[in-house]
């Protein structure tokens, strides 16, 4: 339906995660993938918010000048805030474990922004929701991590995996934004460009 009114733009989703583009193709739009390799650095002043704002536009900025007229860029950026941090994707097997224990029986935001680019405007929306998981013990974090692999997620779970199934006790606004995006506010964003 969305991708009748969009007739006349092109789509460029410039993200390589495998769930983004899922939530794409389950909203049936066509689009093209488009992928540059940034570095995710942000000023250490940001907060929450802030920083998802600021790597979701860092990476369309990537793409200035490389547009056509009729081409919408979205790019995307999920962070798990903490006890005021910034949890993004664990680096390896023991920080997965740090991560994954300080989220145990304990509520955390995941803030996903999602940024809009064409060669007139650039929008950025952004959503968060609240996540409260239960005690989890050690084993059970040793056996997801060693199952699933968490290390291209940020806050080292994915939500619609086994973890989530065991240790989720309560969730306050979206779902589907903690898996990656909030693909209502995406959908109804472009909704409004048709």
């Amino acid at each position: 339906m969305l991708q009748h009114k969009l007739h006349k733009y092109k789509l460029i989703l410039a993200s390589g995660s495998p769930r983004r583009q899922q939530f794409f193709k389950d909203l049936e739009l066509d689009f093209e993938i488009r992928l540059k390799e940034i570095e995710e650095v942000f000023p250490l002043e940001l907060q929450s918010g802030q920083i998802t704002d600021y790597l979701a536009q860092l990476k369309a900025t990537a793409f200035d000048g490389e547009l056509a007229d009729n081409e919408i860029l979205i790019t995307s950026d999920t962070i798990v805030w903490h006890n005021n941090k910034a949890l993004g994707k664990p680096k390896d097997k023991d920080d997965a474990f740090t991560i994954l224990k300080s989220l145990s029986n304990d509520t955390h935001e995941v803030i996903t922004s999602v940024c809009f680019k064409t060669n007139a405007k650039t929008d950025v929306i952004t959503e968060t929701t609240k996540v409260t998981f239960n005690a989890i013990t050690d084993e059970a974090i040793l056996y997801y991590i060693d199952h699933y692999k968490p290390y291209d997620k940020a806050g080292a779970y994915g939500i619609q995996e086994w973890i989530g199934f065991i240790g989720v006790s309560k969730i306050e606004g979206s779902y589907a934004n903690v898996m990656g995006m909030p693909v209502d506010k995406v959908y109804e964003y472009l909704s409004n460009l048709a």
